[in-house]
Order: structure tokens, then sequence, then C-alpha cells
């Protein structure tokens, strides 16, 4: 997982478990396992999503602009210690296209970096290039920790199209870091995953009759973006006694 930057197309859809599970048999004869899916079994993925005071980076995407930009931490582990390694990850979408840039840290180095805009010392050159954008998009944007995300990934490669990608997202757990509560929250209803295609130019045929056959529609979802609408529910829900 030490991809430092791509660009592509990404398209999301909810799924329900038997939608899942007929997708995926007729994916077999054309998609495999990525390597951190050993016979098939989930990873995980943890992020913690930065904003400004006034959630003005979530607020933004919200409203599907051209152009939109965002900031997260993400390990596939829980880190337990400051040597534990993590990415920094900028991710950008232009005009439906995405492109992701990411550097490499430990813990500790990324809380450094993050609280005083200091790289690390030796700083490989092409982390140190996403490094330096990164500083220049927190100095515009003035930015703390807004939202911890938390999920359990499978993900498949094309056969012979390692540019087409499909991950399938469970168990989605957010946690409102700005709020009083301490107990995380599922985003998907029982039954649901969220499918991501990212691929570079066009769907494969094989796909998209799969798709109408098992009434697979595209969704707009963004698992930081429901977290903030749930916190924005929940702040105007009355007290009771």
């Amino acid at each position: 997982m030490s991809i430092k930057t791509f660009k592509r197309m990404e398209k999301k859809s909810l799924l329900t478990d038997r939608q899942y599970e007929e997708l995926t048999k007729r994916m077999e004869p054309y998609m495999e396992y990525d390597q951190y899916c050993p016979d098939g079994s989930s990873y995980s993925i943890y992020n913690i999503y930065y904003d400004t005071d006034d959630y003005r980076l979530i607020r933004t995407s919200l409203t599907k602009p051209y152009y939109k930009e965002k900031l997260r931490l993400r390990s596939y582990e829980l880190p337990d210690s400051p040597e534990s390694p993590v990415f920094l990850e900028m991710k950008k979408k232009v005009g439906g296209v995405v492109t992701k840039r990411r550097a490499s840290l430990s813990l500790a180095e990324a809380d450094v970096f993050l609280s005083h805009h200091e790289s690390p010392k030796d700083t490989a050159y092409l982390d140190g290039q996403v490094l330096h954008e990164i500083s220049y998009f927190m100095e515009r944007h003035p930015l703390s920790p807004a939202a911890s995300i938390s999920y359990e990934r499978v993900a498949y490669f094309g056969k012979t199209d390692p540019d087409l990608r499909i991950t399938f997202d469970f168990h989605i757990l957010s946690l409102d870091l700005r709020a009083d509560s301490d107990i995380p929250r599922e985003l998907l209803a029982p039954g649901t995953c969220l499918m991501e295609i990212k691929l570079v130019g066009t769907a494969p045929l094989w796909l998209a009759e799969a798709f109408s056959s098992l009434h697979i529609r595209s969704a707009s979802f963004s698992k930081y973006g429901a977290m903030y609408k749930q916190s924005l529910l929940d702040k105007r829900q009355p007290i009771t006694a």
C-alpha cells in the first residue's frame, strides 16, 4: 500500500448482500483479490479526517463543486506506538477525476508535521513533494481532526487490466471527534456495503452488463459527509427528560 500518487475515475454504489454475492460471482473470470486480501479476507482501514473549525471542507464537498480537496491520515492497523506506520493523504477531485497523493510517515512524524509543518529529516523525495503540497494546503486552511472513520475492505484488481480496481467496504464506523460522545456509529444500513469502482478510462462491457442485470445504480456517498450530516441532525434533536 505504498502508492504515492495516481489519477483515476471513481464511481460508488450501495449494494445489498444479495447484489454483492451475485456481483462477486460474475467478477471471478475477470478480477482477482489484491495481495492484502488472502483467500478473500478483508483488511481494516482507519482514517482521521481534518477540517476547519467551521467544517468548510466538507460543507464545500457536499455542494458537489467542480473542484474539491480533503486531507486525511490513514493507517491499516490501529497505531499503538509513535513508530507505527501511517499515511498522510491529500485527495483532490476535479471534474470527476480523482487524484490522490500520499506520504509515508511514522505516527510521531505525522504528529509533528500536522502540528508544526515540519517534515522529517531524510524524507524521501516523493514524500517531501507531497508534504510540501499538504503544508501549503494547511496554510490556506487551518485544520484540526474532525472525524474518525474505520471499516473493513475487500479489494479486487483486474486480471488483465490492473488499472481496474473494485473495493467493497463493510461495517463503516464513524466518530465525530468534536462531539461529546465516544461511541462510534455505523453509517450503513444493515445488509448493505459500499462499492467503489476505480478505473482509468471506461468500464468493461461485462461489468456494465452485470450492473444492468443486478439493478446496481451509482450513488453519491461520502463517508465523512454522511457522518457530518448525521452530526447536524443530532444537534437539532430536542432534549427530552
